[in-house]
């Protein structure tokens, strides 16, 4: 029957269930057959024979034409569908359609096109947190119907019963929320490369009866910056019948100039932990290669003037100020410094951006990987918090800047002339001979604080006694004493 369609009954079942209208009369024939083996829901079949009984009894009715009949496979197929069961595709040849020669042999019912009328099709990124299953509807470009500036693109599918039990028996994520989902992806019409998710303005998803809830917009602190929406898989599964029914999805979207593709996905749900496990799989470097890395990076360059000795690196993660557990960067970043890897994919969970917390650079799930020295340095290295790797590969640690200020001995710092000698005062004041001693003042003590707490209490108490001589510091009296 789609064989025998002009391009206007193409176009006329292409917009019924919202594909893309435009193009030659071969490339909607095959757009209307690949409809027809893979997404030939009954309300499909419905319209594909309205429109092939309407062209046939228009042509039937015309003088001098002969009288036309239905093939009768076509007949066999429709009873059968109508019935519910389950019948094998064959292909329509009958003396009454005319195959193009274009199409050559057929497969499975489709024609085989020339690979130079073959378009580029919309690819979407892929997601760390999402296992595609199963492509439900390829990225498939929104065509608006009119001039409107609000649009509908309808779209008409049946889950298989082994998608349904997939969904049925999968665990749940939280509650109502399974690991196993029908998601809606929609992003830019654009072929040359692999595109992110892009919600087009003004959107709304419908799924049978019932709105679906889209991620709202991130509040803006900044004045005169617009929010920012996070673009996302839309979960439809909780709207969907699960079962053989027809569920038909209807998406509404603002048409202002630029052109986007929606696409249908069964794909399993991940969670952070489960990310993290399989990088601890995959993703360990082995310590000797990390080595390796770091004489690379500290080897002499004969064109430079400064030789880099020692590169030092933190063993504190800049995202969360704590030790590190899993140390982790991307390859593809310079540096050596390591962010840990638990926290970044708990916060990529919660808002995606996969950006590395050191330089600020695209540091994606699938580049990542774990550092296997600084892994074994975390073990062995438990009182430092920095450490420095040296030009052989080596490393040692770096102690904190107050415990190496610190020493046994306290510096001393004697006040007087040569001719003291340095006595020491006795517990009477004097030193050996009847000389008078000097004044020791320890600089390490913080005695200013007490002394003047000490002659505040003094002050409070003789307030009414009139006001009280000045004392001469220690300083003065270390100076008298010793003159």
């Amino acid at each position: 029957m789609v064989m025998s369609f002009r391009v206007s009954d193409l176009q006329m079942l292409l917009g019924f269930v919202g594909r893309s209208k435009s193009g030659l009369k071969h490339e909607l024939v095959t757009r209307a057959l690949q409809l027809v083996q893979f997404d030939c829901s009954p309300e499909v079949f419905k319209k594909i024979k309205e429109l092939y009984e309407t062209r046939y009894a228009k042509k039937s009715s015309e003088p001098g034409q002969p009288q036309q009949h239905r093939p009768p496979e076509a007949l066999s197929i429709h009873s059968s569908y109508d019935r519910g069961s389950t019948v094998a595709r064959t292909s329509l040849s009958t003396p009454n359609i005319d195959y193009p020669a274009l199409y050559g042999k057929y497969l499975n019912g489709l024609g085989r096109l020339p690979p130079k009328v073959v378009k580029p099709e919309v690819r979407l990124v892929k997601l760390p947190f999402y296992t595609t299953l199963d492509e439900l509807l390829k990225p498939t470009e929104l065509v608006p119907q009119n001039n409107e500036k609000l649009q509908e693109s309808p779209c008409i599918f049946a889950l298989t019963p082994r998608q349904v039990e997939l969904i049925r028996n999968s665990r749940e994520l939280q509650a109502g929320v399974k690991s196993v989902q029908v998601v809606l992806r929609i992003c830019y019409t654009d072929t040359s490369s692999p595109q992110e998710d892009q919600y087009p303005p003004n959107i709304a998803v419908k799924v049978n009866h019932s709105y679906c809830s889209v991620p709202g917009y991130y509040p803006s602190n900044k004045p005169g910056v617009e929010p920012k929406r996070p673009c996302r898989p839309i979960n439809l599964t909780h709207l969907m019948y699960l079962s053989a029914a027809t569920n038909r999805i209807t998406v509404t979207w603002g048409n202002y100039g630029k052109s986007y593709s929606v696409g249908l996905y069964l794909v399993r749900q991940m969670t952070s932990a489960e990310l993290l496990q399989r990088l601890k799989t995959i993703g360990i470097k082995h310590p000797e290669l990390c080595k390796a890395l770091v004489k690379e990076k500290l080897r002499l360059d004969p064109d430079s003037e400064i030789a880099t000795t020692g590169v030092r690196v933190s063993l504190i993660c800049p995202l969360v100020k704590m030790r590190l557990s899993v140390p982790c960067r991307a390859e593809t970043c310079a540096h050596l410094q390591c962010f840990d890897a638990v926290f970044y994919l708990q916060m990529n969970e919660k808002k995606p951006t996969w950006m590395c917390p050191v330089c600020d650079k695209p540091a994606p799930y699938d580049q990542l990987i774990i550092d296997g020295l600084l892994s074994k340095i975390l073990t062995e290295c438990e009182d430092a918090d920095e450490i420095e790797y040296l030009v052989d590969g080596s490393w040692c640690p770096i102690k904190a800047e107050k415990e190496r200020s610190c020493s046994p001995q306290c510096p001393i710092l004697v006040l007087g002339s040569s001719d003291v000698n340095g006595l020491l005062p006795t517990p009477n004041g004097n030193g050996e001979n009847g000389k008078v001693a000097a004044d020791v003042v320890d600089l390490t003590l913080d005695s200013s604080s007490s002394e003047e707490e000490e002659e505040e209490d003094e002050e409070d108490d003789d307030d009414d006694d009139g006001p009280q001589p000045k004392r001469r510091c220690s300083y003065e009296k270390g100076l008298v004493s010793a003159c």
